[in-house]
């Protein structure tokens, strides 16, 4: 028994060194960590059980049969994090570059369906060169085999992307069909095609980093949620973002201890909007002046700048934050916006967390590009993700809430549940200059009565109280008492039971 004891220690041992110590140096020469030094940041100390540690690829084309290295280039396994179970797989870069086998596929598919019947999260890290080309169409499979659990996991469980490496092909798009995608910025890339083949096609030439780095997907394209410096960092940031989310759609998010008391007064809030309607001030200050404690948990903060979306806590339940930013571009719902909270919001209603909206938009960027690029169909994707929502929504609507944007930003049209405004809030069409030019333009001559037109619609419109007669607005607050008022409001709704129209799924504007 002792020799056999000693024989699996052996094996285990060769299994963890992956693609030896001369590949793990240079890992971690390049600033990374292996496959299983990020599984040891990303979970509780001694929590990890790996499955499949003894799998090797069955391939036997191009001299294969001779490479069989254990794990064949993924990690796989579950563990907890503060106390919670989660799924991961982990592409190690030392054994075959982590490209994709069948074999591989099926380790990383097995902890997907395990995920799915235990009602976990699933964690995949990505670090990897994409198909392992000897295999050919058994590759492909492979991605497929991935792709469709990932589809099917949808709105099931929460699933996560940490990008801490090369992403390429058919990597890329597992990724894309999950909740969540972060990246480690300067050690890690996607695209669909790289650098070689962008030259070869376009003529293009282009850096890895140009093409797919950090700095394009989570600033211009939207495709990451979020980069962080290193990997330690971004492991650490994964947990932090998993302690705000239920296990599954099955569950309600967590609650957590909190000694920040519901009815806490922020005087600071009277003065947060400034006298002068068209002065920026930063709605992050509202924000972490609401949420429990301060902790707030941004998603693509460099995206779409002028909205904020993110989770916080209330009275220790995790709530999802949207807010326009009128520190970027006055607040206004352009493309970027739209898609970005839009997607956020649909998430959270796919995981029962309820929405707290904060308002003050002065509606939909204006111009060729943005209507060139299909801002009707986009913004219509947050009207849409809004509407449908049937998990509890909590509105504030601090400054301005003009035209079409009043609408969208989860108004009582749309089923907002429970809707405040400010004493500061403008709600109307448009402004009053725009909207006094346009009724009266036939007095665009005359300063003066222009001036006297422009002060009779603020003082008629330019306020709260018009929607509050008709019960559009629930209540006029006063900005010190947010917090309460949004507590209250979300432990009246704790047991809300709504239910859209039975369909096989929706159509929403893509």
């Amino acid at each position: 028994m002792h020799d056999l004891i000693e024989a699996l220690e052996q094996k285990r041992a060769s299994a963890r060194i992956g693609g030896g110590q001369t590949r793990i140096d240079s890992q971690h020469a390049k600033g990374k960590l292996t496959a299983r030094e990020r599984i040891e940041v990303l979970l509780d100390e001694g929590s990890f059980e790996e499955y499949d540690m003894f799998v090797e690829h069955r391939c036997a084309d191009f001299g294969m049969e001779e490479q069989k290295i254990p794990g064949d280039g993924v990690v796989t396994g579950h563990g907890t994090i503060n106390g919670r179970l989660v799924y991961v797989f982990s592409k190690d870069f030392t054994v075959f570059g982590g490209s994709l086998s069948r074999a591989h596929a099926e380790k990383i598919v097995k902890v997907q369906q395990m995920a799915v019947k235990n009602g976990a999260p699933v964690i995949g890290i990505f670090d990897a060169g994409g198909a392992r080309i000897q295999e050919g169409v058994d590759s492909l499979a492979g991605y497929a085999d991935i792709f469709m659990e990932n589809v099917l996991s949808s709105g099931v469980i929460p699933q996560i992307s940490v990008i801490m490496g090369p992403c390429a092909g058919g990597d890329v798009y597992s990724p894309a069909l999950t909740d969540f995608i972060f990246m480690v910025k300067d050690t890690s890339y996607m695209y669909v095609t790289g650098p070689d083949v962008v030259k070869t096609v376009t003529n293009e030439e282009v850096t890895h980093e140009t093409l797919g780095g950090a700095s394009v997907h989570a600033k211009k394209s939207g495709v990451v949620d979020g980069a962080f410096e290193n990997d330690i960092e971004a492991l650490t940031q994964i947990r932090r973002l998993i302690d705000y989310l239920p296990a599954s759609n099955r569950e309600k998010p967590p609650v957590r201890p909190v000694h920040d008391t519901f009815d806490r007064q922020e005087m600071s809030l009277d003065t947060l909007v400034p006298p002068n309607p068209n002065t920026p001030y930063d709605m992050k200050e509202l924000i972490t002046k609401v949420v429990d404690e301060g902790d707030f948990f941004e998603v693509s903060p460099q995206f779409g700048g002028n909205i904020i979306c993110g989770f916080g806590r209330i009275e220790g339940s995790t709530v999802g934050v949207v807010a326009n930013q009128p520190m970027t571009l006055a607040g206004v719902l352009d493309i970027d916006a739209s898609r970005k909270a839009a997607r956020f919001v649909r998430f959270c209603d796919c995981f029962n967390i309820p929405v707290v909206t904060f308002v003050d938009v002065p509606g939909f960027m204006p111009g060729t590009k943005q209507e060139y690029g299909g801002l009707i169909k986009h913004g219509a994707k947050l009207l849409f993700a809004y509407a449908e929502a049937t998990v509890p929504k909590v509105t504030v609507i601090t400054r301005k809430a003009y035209g079409g944007a009043y609408d969208v930003m989860s108004s009582k049209h749309l089923r907002g549940d429970v809707n405040y405004a400010w004493p500061t809030a403008e709600i109307a069409v448009m402004g009053a200059k725009g909207a006094v030019e346009i009724i009266f333009r036939k007095e665009a001559g005359d300063p003066e009565k222009l001036a006297a037109r422009t002060k009779e619609y603020e003082t008629n419109f330019a306020n709260p109280y018009v929607a509050a007669k008709r019960g559009y607005i629930d209540d006029i607050i006063m900005p010190h008492n947010t917090r309460k008022r949004v507590a209250t409001a979300l432990r009246t709704l704790k047991n809300k039971s709504l239910t859209n129209p039975w369909k096989k799924h929706d159509n929403i504007p893509l």
